[in-house]
């Protein structure tokens, strides 16, 4: 099963292989640049996978989130639908006194429902770094998912052994001008599997503010992809906000018409 979900970049490796062989005939001018080129290549087919994990052409999942904090800890049960990585729509099952909630983005917009009040509210840009449903996750998250490619330069940082796991580590720096909150992040990828165990986001002056663990593998339509993610924040490291997946179908008949504001208040 790992051979199958190495295969889908396999070729970029090869390729890396190939051109890391033929230096020793190349002028050292054109030797960087074989070097830049197949990193280059690399990373962003590593970056390119690690995004398509959770979502296909389009995706449905139900998820449980819990969010520990010191003074309590609630679950939340929810539906999740996707079409590429710029619309979703989260809805809330339960607990009762919250279902019917659900947060909509389209693009860079974000608005939430609120059933009990029957109320649509777009989320302002001087709101989304606030927290999401008072979980650890943000407001930016839903709107900043996915972003790497289009918003960071990515190199390989470290290849190799990393106690009994065979790791990559890929660390993410900030593009001129990208609209990101992040100094940068550090992303810790099993080779055998390709798939991550860890995220590390500092802020500007370097200063570690929260990881993101990945787990519990699950093979969906031939890869494997972590079915638990817990972010702890590093200045409350006794909290934390976890995301179970429980189900999740890729590739779903879904139009991007369906991410609207009037179906955002009839999914309850």
């Amino acid at each position: 099963m790992k051979k199958n979900i190495y295969l889908s970049i396999q070729p970029c490796f090869v390729k890396l292989n190939a051109i890391r062989r033929a230096l020793q005939y190349l002028p050292i001018a054109a030797l960087v640049l074989a070097v830049n080129t197949a990193n280059a290549t690399e990373v962003n087919e590593l970056i390119r996978h690690i995004d398509q994990l959770w979502r296909g052409t389009t995706s449905k999942t139900t998820l449980a989130m819990t969010v520990k904090t010191r003074r309590y800890q609630r679950t939340m049960l929810m539906d999740a639908w996707s079409h590429g990585k710029h619309y979703s729509l989260v809805v809330i099952r339960s607990p009762v006194k919250d279902r019917g909630i659900a947060t909509l983005k389209v693009e860079d917009n974000i608005w939430n429902y609120l059933p009990k009040i029957n109320r649509v509210t777009k989320v302002p840009s001087s709101m989304m770094a606030g927290s999401w449903m008072g979980s650890h996750f943000t407001n930016d998250d839903l709107v900043k998912e996915s972003t790497f490619e289009d918003d960071y330069n990515s190199t390989i940082t470290f290849e190799g052994q990393k106690g009994t796991q065979n790791m990559i580590e890929i660390t993410s720096t900030p593009k001129p001008n990208a609209p990101v909150v992040w100094g940068k992040v550090v992303m810790m990828i099993d080779k055998e599997t390709l798939t991550p165990t860890a995220s590390l986001y500092y802020d500007e002056e370097n200063k570690l503010i929260r990881t993101i663990e990945f787990s519990h593998l699950k093979t969906i339509n031939g890869k494997q992809i972590p079915m638990e993610l817990k972010l702890t924040p590093e200045e409350k490291p006794d909290e934390t906000t976890t995301i179970l997946y429980q189900d999740m179908e890729f590739d779903v008949p879904i139009d991007t018409d369906f991410f609207s504001l009037q179906n955002l208040q009839k999914r309850r």
